[in-house]
């Protein structure tokens, strides 16, 4: 980047960190707030507090350390409020390239040593894609076809942790969370974006959150159209028929009253050949992606819902040729009427969220926190994403033949005598 184009950059930067002390609180914040989202967007592999208190004031570093450990561990400042202002002034940039079309809902997890971060617990961590001591948070992201933004995040407090009062207590747990289960914390964030007036778009998830019918029934409440992938042993009634009793949910009556319930994935084997269809959804890195799906309308049997109440929605079901078996399943609730490409294409946008994710955990250091409280873990998240949003904002001044990440400022030196902790040459 040239030099002139770094100082531009640079104040566009100033002024986006100016947008956020609005809403910060107390001014004292504005200077740690500036220098700790300075740090996440410098370079360098480790995003933690030390390395960016050496990063950002290597003079001052001691003194450094403490305030941005304070601004991030303790300061009392409102995510909501942050997070809120992030998507006001990002949201400009993302759709400059066309509306937002999704809502996607996903989680992340970040291994963890130990027992004493708040939330950890052994569990299916799909960083490692396996059970793991990890901490798990939800997340709702904003996105189109050109861009996608995180607009909500929380971490999944196991039940464990939620009912063990010392630990809360050492972990500054807020009394008012209680436990929910992700796809719970996940309607809770759908419901208050819904109340913000965020555009609205079609919201996407894997089967993790998908196969919920609960959660799928509350979008339909929030009046909002999914495509929501399934597992291959969710039950529905195939076109041309529909549930035979009327009054109590299935949970209730069992299978025996409904018996043209079938699998999703005995479904799919049963359709004719023409019914599946090569399309092929967005221009990948070589080619094309492309993929074989059928389309059909069913009704999904839900477990509490009453019989009489479930309407039929698009099963969407990807067999690409080669494969032994289907590979993924969708139901969706948008229009009967929309075509084949907008509803596969939908589907496949989930892959931004995978897209974000990686950004926010390589770039800008989303798992590089070393705190262990509930305050600290959303405070830096937060910041994280104030960065990453800001990151989005400057690829519009980038041109093709850039650099795909602006270099803001230029990085001070750190003293000679600096060494990182657990470095070798400290001990």
């Amino acid at each position: 980047m040239k030099l002139r184009e770094q100082e531009e950059s640079a104040q566009r930067f100033e002024k986006y960190v100016e947008g956020l002390a609005g809403v910060i609180g107390h001014a004292d914040r504005v200077g740690p707030l500036c220098d700790y989202c300075t740090g996440l967007v410098l370079p360098g592999e480790r995003k933690s507090v030390e390395p960016m208190a050496g990063k950002t004031d290597p003079d001052r570093m001691e003194a450094q350390h403490q305030s941005l450990l304070h601004f991030i561990g303790i300061s009392e400042w409102s995510d909501e409020r942050v997070l809120a202002k992030v998507r006001e002034m990002v949201l400009p940039a993302i759709e400059r390239h066309g509306p937002i079309e999704a809502w996607i809902i996903d989680d992340t997890s970040f291994p963890k040593q130990g027992r004493h971060s708040v939330g950890v617990k052994h569990q299916y961590c799909g960083q490692l894609g396996k059970q793991a001591n990890c901490q798990v948070a939800v997340s709702l992201s904003i996105a189109n076809h050109h861009a996608s933004l995180p607009i909500a995040y929380r971490l999944y407090l196991p039940k464990e942790w939620a009912q063990d009062r010392a630990r809360r207590e050492k972990a500054h747990v807020p009394e008012a969370v209680t436990f929910k289960t992700k796809p719970q914390i996940a309607l809770e964030q759908l419901r208050a974006a819904r109340q913000a007036g965020v555009p609205v778009g079609a919201v996407l998830m894997d089967a993790a959150f998908g196969n919920d019918a609960r959660l799928r029934t509350g979008m339909s409440e929030l009046a909002l159209s999914y495509v929501a992938g399934i597992q291959s042993n969710c039950l529905v009634w195939p076109p041309g028929t529909e549930p035979r009793r009327r009054g109590k949910p299935i949970n209730n009556t069992g299978r025996r009253d409904e018996p043209d319930l079938i699998s999703v994935k005995k479904l799919a084997r049963g359709l004719p050949k023409k019914a599946w269809r090569t399309i092929r959804w967005r221009e990948g890195s070589a080619d094309w992606l492309s993929s074989r799906f059928a389309r059909v309308r069913i009704r999904a049997a839900h477990p509490y819902l009453l019989p009489e109440l479930i309407i039929p929605e698009w099963l969407l079901i990807e067999w690409p040729e080669g494969e032994a078996a289907p590979t993924k399943y969708w139901l969706s609730t948008l229009p009967e009427n929309v075509s084949f490409r907008k509803l596969v294409g939908l589907a496949k946008l989930r892959w931004r969220i995978e897209r974000d994710y990686q950004e926010l955990k390589q770039e800008v250091g989303l798992g590089h926190f070393e705190g262990r409280g509930w305050p600290g873990f959303h405070h830096h998240a937060t910041m994280c994403i104030a960065a990453y949003g800001f990151l989005i904002s400057e690829r519009e001044t980038i041109p093709p033949s850039g650099s795909c990440r602006p270099t803001l400022f230029a990085q001070p030196a750190l003293p000679e005598d600096y060494r990182p902790r657990g470095s070798a040459l400290a001990a």
